[in-house]
This record gives C-alpha cells, sequence and structure tokens, in this order.
C-alpha cells in the first residue's frame, strides 16, 4: 500500500477510567455546582502558586536563550478552561520577535548541525531526563492552560519525552550511502544533511508531545527550531524550552514565539532561512501555510484533521470493542485528531453495543482535571461547545436520537456531558466534520463491502479503527481502509517507534519513527573523480599519499576515515 499504517496492534487497555466506581453524577446531590466550582478554583489556584513559586510559569518568550517581553509590551491571558481564571499573562509577540528568534536559530544552526552526533544526542538525552524528572510538575501545568484530567496530562509528559529519547538514539543513525558508479574513475556518496532553521507551529491539545515530537527528530538531524505553540496553552512549551537549555542544547537552538498567530505564521512563512514548516492543526491552516511555503520553497510537513471511522463487526469480542471504542473517542475528552469520529457498528449487534456503550459512558466522571477520578475535563473555549452544539443540533434536526447526554454539563464553563448519539446517518454533518469534543455518532452498516465505502466516504485519511475476531477480516479491511494509520482490535494507536501521519487532505509527511527523521534531513549527492584528490590506496593500513587514514582492523568492507 502507499501509505503507512499501524494494524494488528490487539488489545493491551488498562483503561482507569471503565472503572464501575466513577458514578454518572459527578456532583453529591447535595452539594450545589457553585460550591465544587469554588472548591475547582481553589485547588487549581494552590496547584498555580505552587508551580510559580518552583519557576515552571514562564510568561516571556524563548529567544535566543533568552527570556523575552514583546517588544510592544503586549501581552495575552492564558486561561484555565475549567475555572475561567486567568492562570498568568504572558508575551503577546508577532513579526518582529518571530524574525529574531529565525536569526537566532540560524545562528545556532552553524554550530550545532557541526556537532557530532553523539553530542547532540547527549544532549537530547539529558532534555529527556530532565522532562521525566519534573513530569508532574509538567502534568500540572498542562492541566492548569488545558484541561485534561493529571493522570492523562503526566501520560502525555511520558508520551512526548518518548520523542525525545527515541531521537536521542536515531541521532547516531543517519546514514549515507555509496552507488556504483557509471565511469570506472568516478565514486558516487549520497549525504544526509540538516535542513536547517525549522518552524514548528503547534496546537493546543497536546501542549508537549506535539512540540516534542517535532523538535526531537529536528535536534537530532543538526536543524534548529522556532516553537509556535497555541496561544491557548503556552506555558508547557515555556516549560519544555526551560528544560532544554538546562539539558545543554545551546542558545538558538530551540526559540520559542506566542501570540499573534498570523504574523507569527507570516515570518516564518517569508524568511528565506526556514527551510522546513512543521505543522498539527486543522486542514484549513495546513493548505494556507501549504501555499504560503510556496514563493520560498520550503519543505512541509502537515498533520491535519480527521474523520476516523471506528468499524465494529458483529464477530468482535464486545468487552474489547467497548473499550477500545472509549479509549479512541472520550480520551481528551474528544478532542485529538485521532478520535474515533464515526462509529459504525454492524446491524446485527447495533442495539446491543449501542446499549453496552450507552452504559458504559454513563460512568464517565466529568470535572476539573486536579479532581479525584476524573477522566473527562472541559473543552477547550466557549467556541468548542459551540460547535458541538451546532453538530449535534443539525443531526437531531434529520432524525438522530440521543441516548445519554447531549447537552452542556451542569458544572457550567466548557463542560459537556458525554454523549452517545444514534441513528446517524453519512450526510449529516456530525459524520462529515470532525466533532472535536465528547460525542459518539452510532451509524449502522450491513455488510463489509459498505463499512468500507462508508468509512472512505470522507475527504479526511489519518486513523481508522476497525474490531472483529477474524484474522482474515482484519487484513481485508485494514488493506482496503484508506487511512494512514489503522488500529485493530486496538483504540490506542500513536507510539514514538512507528510513523504518524495521514493520506488525502489529512496531511503529508510522517511524524515518529526512524521515518520521521527524513522529514528534516535533505540528500545530497558528491562525485568524485578517482583519478584526482580522491585517489585513496583503500588497501593501506598507514597513511596514504593524499592524506587518508584507513581502518586497520576493517580492511574488508574498506572503511576509510578523512
Amino acid at each position: 500500500m502507499g501509505w503507512t499504517r499501524i494494524g494488528m496492534a490487539f488489545h493491551r487497555f488498562p483503561l482507569s477510567f471503565l472503572s464501575p466506581r466513577f458514578s454518572a453524577h459527578p456532583l453529591p446531590r447535595s452539594l450545589s455546582a457553585s460550591v465544587f466550582s469554588h472548591q475547582m478554583s481553589t485547588d487549581a489556584q494552590s496547584v498555580a502558586a505552587r508551580l510559580n513559586s518552583a519557576g515552571f510559569i514562564r510568561n516571556q518568550g524563548f529567544i535566543g536563550g533568552k527570556w523575552t517581553d514583546a517588544y510592544d509590551g503586549k501581552t495575552i491571558e492564558v486561561t484555565n478552561p475549567a475555572t475561567g481564571e486567568v492562570i498568568t499573562n504572558v508575551s503577546c509577540m508577532g513579526g518582529r520577535e518571530t524574525n529574531d528568534a529565525i536569526a537566532s536559530a540560524q545562528d545556532a544552526f552553524v554550530s550545532w548541525s557541526k556537532q557530532t552526533a553523539a553530542e547532540r544526542s547527549k544532549c537530547l538525552r539529558k532534555w529527556y531526563d530532565l522532562i521525566m524528572a519534573h513530569k508532574e510538575e509538567l502534568g500540572q501545568l498542562m492541566t492548569l492552560e488545558q484541561g485534561k484530567p493529571l493522570k492523562e496530562a503526566i501520560g502525555e509528559v511520558s508520551y512526548g519525552a518518548s520523542f525525545i529519547e527515541f531521537y536521542a538514539e536515531e541521532a547516531k543513525r543517519v546514514y549515507g550511502d555509496i552507488i556504483p558508479a557509471t565511469l570506472p574513475d568516478r565514486r558516487l556518496f549520497v549525504l544526509k544533511q540538516p535542513v536547517g532553521v525549522v518552524g514548528a507551529i503547534t496546537p493546543w491539545n497536546f501542549p508537549l508531545a506535539m512540540i516534542t515530537r517535532k523538535v526531537a527528530p529536528a535536534l537530532a538531524c543538526g536543524c534548529t527550531v522556532v516553537v509556535k505553540p497555541s496561544e491557548l496553552t503556552p506555558l508547557t512549551a515555556l516549560a519544555a524550552a526551560d528544560l532544554s537549555i538546562q539539558a545543554g542544547i545551546p542558545p538558538g537552538a530551540v526559540n520559542v514565539v506566542m501570540g499573534n498567530a498570523s504574523d507569527i505564521g507570516e515570518a516564518l512563512l517569508a524568511s528565506p532561512q526556514v527551510r522546513k514548516i512543521t505543522f498539527t492543526g486543522s486542514t484549513a491552516v495546513g493548505k494556507k501555510l501549504m501555499a504560503g511555503a510556496a514563493s520560498t520553497v520550503k519543505k512541509v510537513s502537515l498533520e491535519l484533521g480527521g474523520n476516523a471511522p471506528c468499524i465494529i463487526f458483529d464477530d468482535a469480542d464486545l468487552d474489547v470493542a467497548l473499550k477500545g471504542a472509549l479509549a479512541t473517542k472520550f480520551r481528551n475528552s474528544g478532542q485529538t485528531c485521532v478520535c474515533a469520529n464515526r462509529i459504525l457498528v454492524q446491524e446485527g449487534i447495533y442495539d446491543k453495543f449501542a446499549n453496552a456503550f450507552s452504559n458504559a459512558v454513563s460512568s464517565l466522571k466529568v470535572g476539573d482535571g486536579f479532581g479525584e477520578g476524573v477522566v473527562q475535563g472541559p473543552l477547550i473555549n466557549d467556541a468548542a461547545v459551540q460547535k458541538v452544539e451546532s453538530l449535534l443540533q443539525d443531526a437531531i434536526s434529520k432524525g438522530a436520537k440521543v441516548l445519554i447526554g447531549g447537552k452542556k454539563h451542569s458544572l457550567g464553563m466548557t463542560f459537556f456531558e458525554p454523549t452517545v448519539i444514534t441513528d446517524v446517518k453519512s450526510e449529516m454533518l456530525l459524520s462529515r466534520e470532525e466533532v472535536f469534543g465528547p460525542v459518539a455518532p452510532l451509524l449502522k452498516f450491513k455488510t463489509e463491502e459498505e463499512a468500507i465505502r462508508m468509512a472512505n466516504d470522507t475527504n479526511a485519511g489519518l486513523a481508522a479503527y476497525i474490531f472483529t475476531s477474524s484474522i482474515k477480516r482484519s487484513w481485508r479491511v485494514s488493506e482496503a481502509l484508506e487511512y494512514g494509520l489503522v488500529g485493530v482490535n486496538e483504540g490506542l494507536i500513536s507510539t514514538e517507534v512507528a510513523p504518524f501521519g495521514g493520506v488525502k487532505q489529512s496531511g503529508l509527511g510522517r511524524e515518529g519513527s526512524r521515518y520521521g527523521m527524513d522529514e528534516y534531513l535533505e540528500l545530497c549527492k558528491e562525485k568524485h573523480n578517482k583519478a584526482g584528490w580522491f585517489a585513496a590506496t583503500l588497501s593501506s593500513p598507514e597513511h596514504n599519499a593524499h592524506g587518508f587514514e584507513t581502518d586497520e582492523c576493517s580492511k574488508d568492507p574498506c572503511s576509510i576515515s578523512i
């Protein structure tokens, strides 16, 4: 097939949020929502105070190894979506600051790219160690600004750090090639060299992992980076940048600018020094970046929107399918690009699955991410809530039925009830657009062929999931699905060791695995005339007439040290 896929990853579900001890009612009846909100506020404030006193909350940009205010003094608020309270005000940067960050990255590239792979590897390993040593603090910071449950946030820190660890090792494995020449007195070599300064634009839903998945391979290859995190969640990025300096990564190799997204993006696109743009976010923005990168012919990798189908056949193990569907749908309150956007269930088990799934969803505890047993936090902002409500209303108006949830949560703010909705049709907006919320639409299908047709009926092609007990069917269907990643009897498919990326309008390029290194490297061919300066006597164990030294212990094959 022409795309990368993760398949046959059979179930391994340590899913604590499936425990029946979690009540469908997050509040005791005697405790009002306002009292609970006050308690949330108090807990979040105490966490923020501790992090601030420990130096984990930074509010300036990071350019050339120095903490920098916006040149015009402007700031923007970073708020806690669970409480609406302001955590801090950070610098609101724009084009001028971004240009200085690019210049800093270019200056650092000259020396960083010339360091040995082993030296870069040691710095990355130290960065990994520091992040893991502070995973509790980073997880708390992430819960504060993004809202996801603390356990899930700490899990993201470990997941994000795994990319740094992996690429610390891969840094030493960037190999070139030797090509048989067409003439007897010529030698052809292929070298892989770092592309240069990288502009990395990252989203709010994974404030650390989406950064490390880009920055780690870039640094491993010898590139330097200007990171533009979401203005909604810049604090985790700034804390990670601080730890990178402590790890020995030189000033200028990692820069962070946040604020005016359009001005920052335009500066990254316009600069001829920026040789690569890597972006995770919406398809609409990705198209604009791709078009903008054309003026300076930049290398581009894009991880864009999805419309993931989760296909459950009637021969599936129902318990495995339930756990997998819950994991892929409700992680991060449904705010991930690989979330199951459509759950396709074969008609023979449709009603049975719908009832069992609704019962499981009703046990998901909603609340502030710092709360005990909470597995569903708030949506990121009011716009996210309005989008979910709009898509639900469209489906209901066209005949869909809400089994559970379907409205804002009694906690207020941007909390939304985990929702299951049945009788959903392919023409409804709920099936056509990425929901990015805790809504599980159930669609019915009759045959395998119909399921494949329904699944592929979209411009997106990021992730898909199938649940079946048939090995033959698992191979047959996974190869027929037009998606970059396919999980078989598995709802959690992302890992640092396998390539991540989509087909069709879900993006270009791959992140993670050894293939992720290629996104930050250029292939350079060198052609040498053997009769000229490269006429080395390969068999000699000593320095030859041209100043080369051969490895005495490796004459076959020959190893030349220049």
